[in-house]
Formats: C-alpha cells, sequence, structure tokens
C-alpha cells in the first residue's frame, strides 16, 4: 500500500479521476508535485489542480504533502499506513487546512464546501482507488 500510495506518477494510469501528475523538482522520497483531478457531479466533472512539497518516509510509512499552490495552499496532509499481522493495511489520510485567504469567506468557504464536497470528494476516491490497485495486484 505504501508503494501505491507513494507512486503518484502511476496515479493518473490507476486512478480514473486523476488527469496528471508530475514532479516540478524531484527530491529523495518526494519533491514539488503538481497534481490533477477531476471532482465528478453526475455526468458533469469539476477539474481541479494544486502543487504541493511531497515527502514520503518509507521508516514510519508515512507520506507529508503541504499545499503551496492552488485553491489549498497552506493544506497539510498526511498518509499514515499502519500494517496489520493478518496484512491487511489501516490507512488514515489527514487534512488540515483553515481555508483560503478569502477575506470574511475563506473559512466558511473551506468548511462547508471546498472540504467536505471537493477536498473530501477526492481523497476518498483516491483511496479505494489504491486500494483496488494493490488488492487486484
Amino acid at each position: 500500500m505504501f508503494e501505491a500510495a507513494r507512486d503518484v506518477e502511476r496515479w493518473p494510469i490507476i486512478l480514473r479521476h486523476y488527469r496528471r501528475v508530475r514532479f516540478l523538482e524531484r527530491r529523495p522520497g518526494g519533491g514539488l508535485v503538481e497534481m490533477a483531478a477531476v471532482r465528478p457531479f453526475g455526468p458533469l466533472s469539476w477539474p481541479t489542480w494544486w502543487t504541493s512539497e511531497m515527502e514520503s518516509d518509507a521508516a514510519v510509512l508515512e507520506i507529508r504533502y503541504r499545499h503551496v499552490r492552488g485553491i489549498t495552499t497552506g493544506m497539510d496532509v498526511v498518509w499514515r499506513i499502519t500494517p496489520d499481522p493478518a496484512g491487511v493495511a489501516h490507512v488514515t489520510i489527514v487534512h488540515q487546512w483553515t481555508g483560503p485567504r478569502w477575506p470574511l469567506v475563506g473559512g466558511l468557504a473551506a468548511r462547508l464546501v471546498i472540504g467536505p464536497v471537493f477536498v473530501h470528494g477526492i481523497a476518498s476516491r483516491t483511496l479505494a482507488g489504491i486500494k483496488r490497485h494493490v488488492e487486484g495486484a
């Protein structure tokens, strides 16, 4: 699970909602990565994009992102993979963000729309798609 989760350049191949992922700057364990996905709404899809500083740590099975460009600038994300003796990994994704820097409405937009509709919608599809990929591999 950890290897598939940190192999972000393959996400557009294994995840239908990802349009592209490319490293703008590569470093050991991560780098500056630009991601673009769509959030489906029935027959329609809303395009999204962001750029993150990515770090992966195989010793603790964590992948961290700090969004540095896009509407979610300032968001911190951590993927934690906890192995289970039965061979099943437990994965948690935690997003921390106070919202865009829009006067008066930034926090409200984050709590009511951006977080629950877009961030959760894309993250849940990502996790489910990686799970399908790993289980089918």
